[in-house]
């Protein structure tokens, strides 16, 4: 439950990203700076807290042992995370963006066979492939199904250019942060804590996002201040708040794929401080109808996550076993 807890408070200051990039994109912006600027000013504030922690020398030498490992998945977890989300708010409104972020509470659980296990067997330590929790993949489905709702009043002014420009680039980012995220945890395999592993991704992504910085100043110049200044505010509170929150809850429970999954499935959450952030910074509209529907399949499906997470589920199947059991010996006949 406290896991869920920090998931639900790194969605509230995540939400700031799909406001912001729409903000900036709509002042005229660059989505290559948008992108690159968040996590370039997240090196500065990651340093000084990894090196107040003293201990910035194990992150580098975990970093020099594997380097492509660190290379590869921090480049899919965070520059293939946002580096498109970044680009869609271009095409799209932040309401689709976040909506359709909302895959990554399935994809998330639909990774899971991708990832192994040790557990200990009568014959020694095996190693285990995980499987598709399918509870928790029904409760993350339900959850779509009201995020889907949510987008439907939205939904009428879709066009093909919108849906490939302003859709697929998010449907890839929702498969990318957790497969960088998990791959990570499983590199680090509990060696590094939460703190040294986004430093360690961050820096393993600057070489990419001086790249993306570049590009942006051969199309567009430099930056404006509103932009490096909303920029900054992004970069703190979802690079740094939000990541660290949502990377402590995930490391707490990456042995165990249901409660990983109910953790990834809080990131719903973000629908509803990004429509309450619209409607106070924007004057959007209040939800009604269908909208309202769907937000409380949401509210429902986190309740159903949290049930799971505490293993009420399983108690309640144990319960139901033994009182079956229990009845059938005591109907069953007399025998001599």
């Amino acid at each position: 439950m406290k896991e869920m807890m920090l998931g639900i408070a790194a969605s509230m200051f995540f939400a700031v990203t799909f406001i912001l990039n729409r903000s900036m994109e709509l002042s005229g912006g660059s989505w290559l700076w948008s992108s690159s600027l968040r996590f370039l000013f997240m090196v500065p504030f990651l340093v000084v807290i990894v090196l107040a922690r003293k201990n910035m020398k194990q992150v580098l030498l975990e970093m020099i042992k594997n380097p492509l490992p660190w290379l590869g998945w921090s480049f899919i977890g965070f520059v293939l995370f946002y580096a498109p989300i970044t680009y869609a708010a271009v095409y799209g409104p932040g309401w689709l963006v976040a909506g359709t972020w909302q895959l990554t509470i399935v994809a998330g659980t639909l990774l899971g066979p991708l990832f192994s296990r040790k557990v200990m067997t009568p014959s020694g330590m095996k190693t285990v492939r995980q499987r598709i929790p399918l509870l928790s993949l029904c409760i993350s489905i339900f959850i779509l199904s009201g995020v889907i709702l949510i987008q439907t009043p939205n939904a009428q002014g879709l066009t093909p250019t919108l849906v490939l420009s302003g859709i697929i680039p998010v449907v890839l980012a929702a498969f990318s942060y957790p497969l960088g995220n998990r791959k990570m945890m499983e590199v680090c395999d509990g060696k590094l804590d939460t703190f040294q592993r986004v430093f360690g991704m961050t820096i393993a992504t600057v070489p990419f996002w001086l790249l993306i910085a570049f590009a942006g100043y051969l199309q567009e110049g430099m930056p404006s201040s509103s932009q490096v200044f909303q920029s900054l505010i992004v970069a703190i509170c979802s690079g740094i708040v939000a990541t660290t929150l949502f990377f402590i809850a995930t490391d707490r429970v990456r042995n165990h794929q249901g409660k990983l999954a109910s953790v990834e499935a809080t990131q719903s959450t973000q629908v509803l401080f990004v429509m309450a952030g619209e409607v106070m910074l924007f004057s959007s509209p209040l939800p009604k109808g269908t909208a309202l529907l769907g937000l409380g399949i949401i509210v429902i499906g986190m309740v159903l996550h949290s049930l799971n997470q505490a293993g009420i589920g399983k108690k309640l199947h144990s319960t139901i076993t033994a009182i079956t059991k229990s009845e059938h010996q005591e109907g069953a006949p007399f025998k001599k």
